[in-house]
């Protein structure tokens, strides 16, 4: 078992000090997937990214 993290942040916008919340988006190091999670306030979401045919988008891996 890696005692690294297995997420990585590619991508980090906006502010957790105004109402418009901090969006990333993260990348599975072991399945390439990427995510959007989006945070605000005490509320979060995330979801796998998508391309325009609904597939989940992966990176390649390293």
């Amino acid at each position: 078992m890696s005692t690294g993290s297995r997420f990585v942040v590619v991508f980090k916008d906006g502010s957790s000090l105004r109402d418009e919340g901090v969006r990333q988006i993260i990348v599975d190091k072991e399945t390439g997937v990427q995510y959007l999670v989006w945070k605000s306030g005490y509320g979060a979401g995330i979801t796998p990214l998508l391309d325009s045919q609904g597939r989940v988008i992966v990176s390649k891996q390293e």
